[in-house]
C-alpha cells in the first residue's frame, strides 16, 4: 500500500445529542473532524499508510486529536504541539432534514500557525502520493504559504499530489483570493477533485466538460467533477466518462461525502485502479458515508468496502 501525506486542521467537533438551536443543546458527543482528517481516516482504514502533518495546542483537545490519530493507525510524527494557540473545535447540530448548524472555533488556533519553515523541514524522499485541500490554505495567510511550498516541494520530485478545492468562503472572506489562491495552487497538482459548484465558482463554467477543460489547461493530467447523486465526470487525458452515482434511499448527513469520494479516488489510484474504476469506488464510499450522522465514522474498512460494492 502506499505512503500518503496529508496536511491539514483537525478540529475537535462536538456533535449535539437533540434536535434544535445549538445555543439550546445542553448534551454532546465529541469526535474528531476536519476536512483531512476524513481522508486520512478513509486512506488509513483502507490499509494505506498515511502520515498527518499538523499543529495542535498543548491542551486536552490537542491530546484528543492525537489519541484518535494513533488509534486509526495514522503516523503522528509530524504533529507539532503550539504552546500558545489552541487546537480548533465545532459544535455541529442534529436536524431530522437537511444539512446541521455549524459553529467554529478555529480562529487563530494552533494550525494556522503552520509555516513554510516547518515545510523546509519535511523529508519527502519515501512518500509516495500527497493530498491537499482547500481548507489549508483558507485559515491563514501562514498556511497558504506552507501549502503551496509543500505542493512545489512534492511536484519537484515526481510525486503525484491530488487536489480537492473543498471551498470554504467564510474562511476566506474574499472570493476573489480564494479563487486565485485555489486556482493557482491547482496548477501544482496532478488530479484535482471539485464539486459542480465549486467548478462553477472557480472556472465560471457551468458544465462539467468545460470545468475539466479549464484545469486541464491549468496542467491537470486528470479531473473529476463530483455531481452529487448523480455521480461524478471525469476526465484523464482525452477519456471522459460520467460514473453514475450509488443510490441512497434516505440521507442522514451529507457532511465528509466528499472526502470519503476524495478517499476513493486517491485509494483506488495508488492501488493501480483505472480513473473510472477509481471514482466508481469513491461514490460507493461517499453514498456510505452520507448514510451516518457523524463526518467519518461510516468511512469503510475494505472488507466493509467490498460488501457495500458487492450488494448493489
Amino acid at each position: 500500500m502506499g505512503k500518503v501525506l496529508l496536511i491539514g486542521e483537525p478540529i475537535a467537533l462536538l456533535i449535539a445529542q437533540s434536535v434544535g438551536p445549538l445555543k439550546t443543546v445542553e448534551t454532546f458527543t465529541r469526535k474528531l473532524a476536519g476536512a483531512e482528517v476524513n481522508v486520512c481516516f478513509g486512506l488509513a482504514r483502507l490499509g494505506h499508510k498515511v502520515s498527518f502533518m499538523t499543529k495542535v495546542g498543548r491542551d486536552p483537545f490537542g491530546d484528543y486529536v492525537i489519541d484518535c490519530l494513533k488509534a486509526e493507525g495514522i503516523n503522528t510524527d509530524l504533529v507539532m504541539i503550539d504552546d500558545e494557540a489552541l487546537t480548533g473545535s465545532m459544535l455541529k447540530g442534529k436536524v431530522l432534514d437537511g444539512d446541521p448548524p455549524i459553529a467554529f472555533y478555529t480562529r487563530g488556533s494552533a494550525s494556522t500557525k503552520i509555516s513554510k519553515e516547518d515545510i523546509d523541514r519535511l523529508n519527502l524522499d519515501d512518500l509516495d502520493w500527497l493530498h491537499v485541500t482547500g481548507v489549508m490554505p483558507a485559515i491563514s495567510e501562514d498556511c497558504r504559504q506552507a501549502t503551496k511550498r509543500l505542493m512545489e516541494r512534492t511536484k519537484a520530485l515526481n510525486i503525484p499530489i491530488s487536489f480537492d478545492p473543498n471551498l470554504r468562503p467564510t474562511l476566506w472572506n474574499d472570493n476573489e483570493l480564494m479563487i486565485k489562491w485555489v486556482n493557482d495552487l491547482s496548477q501544482l497538482a496532478d488530479i484535482i477533485l471539485p464539486g459542480i459548484e465549486e467548478g462553477q465558482i472557480l472556472t465560471g463554467e457551468d458544465e462539467p466538460s468545460k470545468i475539466a477543460n479549464f484545469y486541464q489547461e491549468l496542467g491537470a493530467k486528470q479531473v473529476v467533477v463530483k455531481l452529487g447523486e448523480q455521480g461524478a465526470y471525469m476526465r484523464d487525458g482525452n477519456r471522459e466518462a460520467h460514473i453514475l452515482g450509488f443510490k441512497v434511499e434516505h440521507i442522514v448527513d451529507t457532511v465528509g461525502a466528499g472526502d470519503g469520494f476524495a478517499t476513493g479516488v486517491v485509494s483506488g489510484l495508488i492501488e493501480g485502479l483505472t480513473l473510472e474504476e477509481a471514482v466508481h469506488r469513491a461514490n460507493a464510499i461517499g453514498a456510505m458515508q452520507i448514510q451516518h450522522e457523524s463526518d467519518n465514522e461510516a468511512l469503510p474498512t475494505r472488507e466493509e468496502l467490498i460488501a457495500y460494492m458487492d450488494c448493489l
